[in-house]
């Protein structure tokens, strides 16, 4: 997969990846209103054995940013990848409606654990970050009609704990808490941000005129 986002052909800052194809991801770096290219990091995501969904969510978002960067070491890389957690077990993306079903029973009344990491590297300056965000979710304690109602009218089989806090699944909720209210649905820009600051690109210099930092 390969989109261009927001291409512009002045640019006074290395070029932007997100090695990501999540169109979620894609839509909330858009908000930076940075010129970006979109690949696929082509990585295994399979856990390893007693490995731990926070540990497990760095690793893969370094190993995603690690893997384009391969290929495009002029670049600065965003990579990013979530992980639900209950009772220390990893929650995936469902994929079907049956899952999901599954899913979200076993998450109704109880509090989830979303970990949301985020890593940015530069090859030309050997930078290299990679943080995490957790986001506490408390879910209701839903019906069957509830659970079937959302699932019929939305469809998350793509998201992490079957559910997206953006449109309808907010109603499935109790409380969300974060640092970073951007983190649940896919990418904490506040961190992101600050990790691309770090690296050389800050968004408002950038968008003022006075370049990235490169």
């Amino acid at each position: 997969m390969s989109d261009t986002v927001l291409h512009s052909p002045r640019m006074a800052w290395p070029p932007l990846v997100l090695a990501s194809t999540s169109r979620y991801r894609r839509e909330l770096l858009t908000r930076l209103r940075l010129p970006f290219d979109v690949r696929s990091p082509e990585v295994d995501e399979t856990p390893q054995p007693g490995e731990a969904p926070a540990a497990l969510s760095e690793r893969l978002a370094l190993a995603k940013a690690r893997a384009v960067a391969a290929v495009h070491p002029q670049a600065i890389v965003i990579g990013s990848d979530q992980v639900a957690e209950l009772d220390g077990q990893p929650i995936g993306k469902p994929g079907d409606h049956e899952t999901a079903v599954a899913q979200l029973r076993a998450m109704r009344g109880r509090s989830v654990v979303f970990h949301t990491a985020v890593a940015v590297l530069r090859h030309d300056t050997g930078f290299e970050a990679v943080r995490r965000v957790p986001v506490t979710v408390r879910v209701r304690s839903l019906s069957e009609v509830e659970i079937e109602t959302y699932l019929r009218l939305e469809q998350p089989y793509d998201c992490a704990g079957s559910a997206k806090c953006e449109t309808l699944g907010i109603a499935l909720l109790d409380a969300i808490e974060s640092d970073d209210p951007t983190a649940l649905v896919g990418l904490p820009l506040i961190v992101t941000s600050a990790l691309l600051r770090a690296a050389g690109l800050d968004a408002l210099a950038v968008l003022a005129g006075h370049g990235g930092g490169a």
